[in-house]
């Protein structure tokens, strides 16, 4: 009786240790202000994804919505150098391809999305592009970073080269917020 009782309690214990090692749950503050991520992880083809902002005025309110993948990640930084934190939720799809979504503080009273570019509808960046996507943030900018591969798909493994994409956030028409690219370089990896 006490093994079956030690059992069904580390089998439990497992189990729900397993589930909370899935959710993502993270407060990302500059100062007084910032957001805070929770996602469930559980299942690869659909999440909530929630995001609350912290520090904001009253009638900011906090947004859900459906994502097609796990989060990895989130950075806060001021993106587009209004002085209000903004942020860069890292995710990974089922294809195993890491996807971002951002979100900027509108004076500290709302936030709206700030989207970024496809690569795939740029001829020259997306050449020799085939995932394997690694970003990092520092002092406002997006650095983006992957292997390149030769035009052969048939070719399983990277050339000895990578490309640096770095990426600044603008306001664009009507006042929507877009990265946008303003250098790239290949180099070598050896």
């Amino acid at each position: 009786m006490y093994k079956l009782f030690f059992i069904s309690f580390l089998f439990l214990s497992v189990l729900t240790h397993a589930q909370k090692m899935n959710k993502y749950d993270s407060t990302l503050k500059i100062g007084k202000v910032g957001f805070r991520v929770n996602c469930t992880n559980k299942n690869i083809d659909r999440n909530v994804l929630s995001v609350k902002p912290l520090g904001f005025t009253s009638e900011a309110r906090e947004i859900a919505l459906d994502l097609k993948g796990r989060i990895m990640s989130a950075e806060i930084d001021d993106l587009n150098q209004d002085g209000f934190p903004d942020m860069i939720i890292y995710f990974v799809d089922g294809a195993g391809k890491v996807n971002l979504f951002s979100i900027s503080s509108k004076n500290n009273e709302s936030m709206q999305p700030i989207y970024f570019p496809d690569i795939t509808n740029d001829i020259a960046l997306s050449k020799g592009y085939r995932g394997l996507d690694e970003y990092k943030l520092v002092e406002g900018i997006l650095f983006r970073q992957f292997p390149i591969f030769d035009a052969d798909t048939t070719i399983k493994t990277p050339t000895k080269k990578a490309r640096r994409i770095m990426y600044k956030v603008m306001t664009g028409d009507r006042g929507i917020l877009n990265f946008k690219m303003f250098k790239n370089f290949d180099y070598n990896l050896d």
